[in-house]
């Protein structure tokens, strides 16, 4: 009899050390991650009104009434059918609307809202060259966050971007409104403790905008802190590089100018081109035989490259965006890589825009210049009620810094420093 009593003691011990390892430590904020362009899955399907750019295209469509993958789609790697892709994911401004919308007989959705799921992956068939932020999730899990738990995923569709007050913005403004709606549901399934939002790259600008956009008592209540990787505040001329000769991705099989069109066509990608009020009104970005091209410059610009129909979009829709960083009141961290040669200066020569430029890099993250990435930084110093911290991590680039090891135990470290203040100041 003692001896079953004593089986039972373990059990009970055995199963109460198993559940301690399964709660989710009570000191955690709930945390939601909000990616980059690019940095989760889009599912789309095609209608009987689509016509396909082609026969081939014609061929691939009839098998695509359903949902299926469209990022990441690894036939963007084969020469014939990167036009079919690329039609897929082209957007349209339309000036009566003064909106942007898919291509006809185009849907498109955003799979797992409020997960990481379609973070880890851009297709978790391909894992070994689609890995997007599960390096940094496994390392979030080791500290006790729990998917749907206290750790959540913002994914949207990262082509469309925003407008300003007094223009429509219907997929971008959709997605605002989703975020804040998670927001709220993540602090009440958290004991009402506030959320801390991690951002890489463009989804920084997107969580800057949702806290501009309400008020400094929802900030207050909601948001316990903002973290922002690599993000581009103001812009990048990688992107100037991307609208005149297309840009593959780094993906050597990819025809840049197959996908030029579908790129210039993406929203988002117009709010990345530099901003005027950062990189000024008379240092050349793009030279070309005949003329030279300062961010001030970026609507001549455009419309040289054969792009007319980004002028009014870009002047009446993205200028009013990057005119001006608010500062919206509630501790921000930004971190960025440094040290990594970033294109500074484009050169084109006397075969145009079809041809790729010669260029001069300076420093930065590979992909963001680094005067963009310390924006913030020359904005908000010493700006009262705003505290800021920047990290600087050598030689880690635009997306290794979601994997890279010294990047990870920063940010783990970050999390550990916010999570156990949140814990001093309760007690």
């Amino acid at each position: 009899m003692e001896e079953m009593s004593n089986i039972i003691r373990l059990i009970a011990v055995s199963m109460a050390m198993v559940m301690s390892m399964c709660q989710v430590p009570s000191n955690l904020h709930p945390l939601i991650l909000v990616p980059g362009s690019g940095g989760n899955q889009l599912e789309a399907r095609l209608t009987k009104i689509y016509e396909p750019p082609g026969l081939i295209c014609k061929l691939l469509s009839h098998r695509s009434s359903h949902w299926f993958r469209l990022w990441f789609d690894p036939t963007v790697l084969v020469g014939p059918l990167t036009k079919c892709f690329a039609d897929r994911m082209t957007l349209h401004y339309d000036q009566e609307k003064d909106d942007y919308s898919n291509t006809p007989g185009v849907e498109t959705r955003v799979p797992h809202f409020g997960s990481t799921q379609s973070l880890l992956y851009l297709n978790p068939e391909l894992k070994h060259i689609t890995g997007y932020m599960a390096p940094l999730v496994k390392s979030l899990e080791l500290q006790g966050y729990r998917d749907g738990e206290n750790l959540y995923g913002a994914p949207y569709d990262f082509r469309y971007g925003l407008a300003p007050e007094g223009h429509p913005s219907f997929v971008g403004t959709e997605y605002l409104q989703n975020l804040k709606k998670l927001i709220e549901k993540a602090s009440a399934s958290n004991g009402g403790k506030p959320v801390i939002i991690l951002s890489h790259s463009l989804g920084g600008l997107f969580a800057l905008q949702l806290f501009n956009r309400n008020s400094a008592t929802w900030r207050q209540k909601y948001i316990k802190h903002f973290m922002a990787l690599s993000a581009p505040w103001g812009g990048t001329v990688q992107e100037m590089l991307t609208f005149a000769s297309g840009y593959s991705l780094g993906v050597p099989l990819v025809d840049p100018l197959l996908v030029r069109d579908e790129q210039r066509s993406s929203e988002s990608n117009l709010w990345l081109l530099p901003s005027p009020k950062l990189f000024g009104p008379t240092t050349p970005l793009v030279i070309t035989e005949n003329t030279n091209y300062s961010a001030l410059d970026i609507p001549q610009f455009l419309n040289d490259i054969g792009f007319s129909q980004g002028v009014q979009p870009y002047k009446t829709r993205i200028l009013p965006l990057t005119g001006q960083l608010f500062a919206p009141g509630v501790p921000v961290t930004c971190m960025i890589g440094t040290g990594v040669k970033t294109p500074e200066t484009l050169f084109y020569g006397r075969d145009g825009f079809d041809k790729p430029p010669d260029i001069i890099y300076g420093d930065g993250d590979g992909t963001v210049n680094l005067l963009s990435l310390l924006a913030l930084e020359k904005e908000w110093s010493g700006k009262p009620n705003q505290p800021l911290k920047v990290i600087k991590i050598p030689q880690v680039s635009h997306t290794s810094i979601l994997k890279d090891d010294v990047a990870l135990k920063q940010i783990v470290t970050e999390f550990s420093d916010i999570n156990s203040n949140a814990l001093i100041s309760a007690s």
